[in-house]
């Protein structure tokens, strides 16, 4: 049985990424709509497919209303910025879904094309693996394109079990006991 408090973990923390680059951690704020936006902007194709698995030109209000306002009761969400206040873009997310009766959790990370390759994705994701442990979570799941071989190989690295997905055998069902 999971807690639904607010899990305890410093709001703001900067991690030290390859050549020598640095991003802040913290958490999903309202007034982050606009970052969204821009963040969604910069994603190339292929990353945009790789996470929402159709081909989105656009956030539509529904789905920035989903990234920006989170239910502490049913989901996390954590960016990564580059930069303070307002000059800050956003350069990764992440976060993890769950139901309050539910020992498990879903889980999605995206990182900006620019921002691949440094080592964000595995901050984001070890973030959000520690979040889920302290609220009591003892399951994380994700959904991956077959051909994602970047997330699945940071997930096999992070103890992740990839199996093909149940009822649908064109995605990857990564899952970590978290216990």
């Amino acid at each position: 049985m999971n807690d639904c408090s607010t899990p305890s973990q410093p709001r703001e923390h900067v991690v030290s990424l390859r050549g020598g680059r640095s991003a802040t951690i913290r958490y999903v704020q309202a007034a982050d709509r606009s970052g969204f936006e821009d963040a969604f902007a910069r994603l190339s194709p292929r990353s945009r497919y790789t996470r929402f698995f159709s081909p989105l030109r656009e956030l539509s209000p529904s789905l920035l209303d989903a990234a920006t306002q989170v239910q502490p009761d049913q989901s996390v969400a954590i960016v990564a910025v580059d930069g303070e206040g307002v000059n800050a873009d956003i350069v990764g997310g992440a976060r993890y879904a769950y139901k309050p009766d539910s020992p498990s959790c879903e889980f999605a990370v995206t990182v900006a094309d620019n921002w691949q390759g440094l080592g964000l994705a595995r901050q984001l994701m070890e973030a959000l693996i520690s979040l889920a442990r302290a609220q009591g979570l003892q399951r994380m799941e994700g959904y991956v394109l077959p051909d994602n071989h970047g997330m699945r190989q940071l997930a096999s690295r992070l103890g992740f079990v990839d199996t093909v997905c149940p009822g649908d055998r064109s995605l990857r069902l990564v899952s970590l006991d978290l216990g």
